[in-house]
């Protein structure tokens, strides 16, 4: 799975969604010639990435090659269940990252576009937001 190497602070603050913000980076397809852009925004955990990557890897038989746009950088804490109130922030459960709707998260190329087509249906069904098949302008 997709872990960060170092970081700066092992314990982040949550961030606040401020809904319906559009992506300003990471919009166009850039590396491949297809790509999958999310529509809605959500939260992407590190499992679901690579779940995503490794259906699309499948589905191809190691053909193509494939860019993963998205990096889940971001701690998420958790305390055991029927723990009592206080005694600090929880260990760190898992990495996320916050994904705008807009943001295009997987790219493929060296495939034909039914192929990639199909590929990138079946990564969106392991992933939390709605998507958008693309193609490089």
């Amino acid at each position: 799975m997709l872990l960060p190497k170092k970081m700066k602070y092992r314990k982040w603050h949550k961030r606040r969604t401020k809904g319906d913000r559009l992506a300003t980076q990471k919009t166009q397809v850039d590396f491949g010639s297809y790509g999958l852009k999310a529509i809605t925004e959500s939260w992407t955990t590190s499992r679901q990435i690579e779940s995503a990557r490794r259906a699309m890897t499948r589905y191809v038989k190691r053909g193509g090659k494939i860019w993963i746009r998205i990096f889940p950088d971001h701690p998420i804490t958790a305390h055991g269940a029927e723990s009592p109130m206080g005694k600090g922030k929880g260990a760190v459960d898992y990495y996320m990252t916050p994904v705008r709707a807009g943001t295009v998260m997987f790219e493929i190329d060296g495939v034909t576009e039914e192929q990639a087509r199909e590929a990138f249906r079946l990564a969106a069904h392991k992933l939390p937001m709605k998507t958008k098949f693309v193609t490089r302008n």
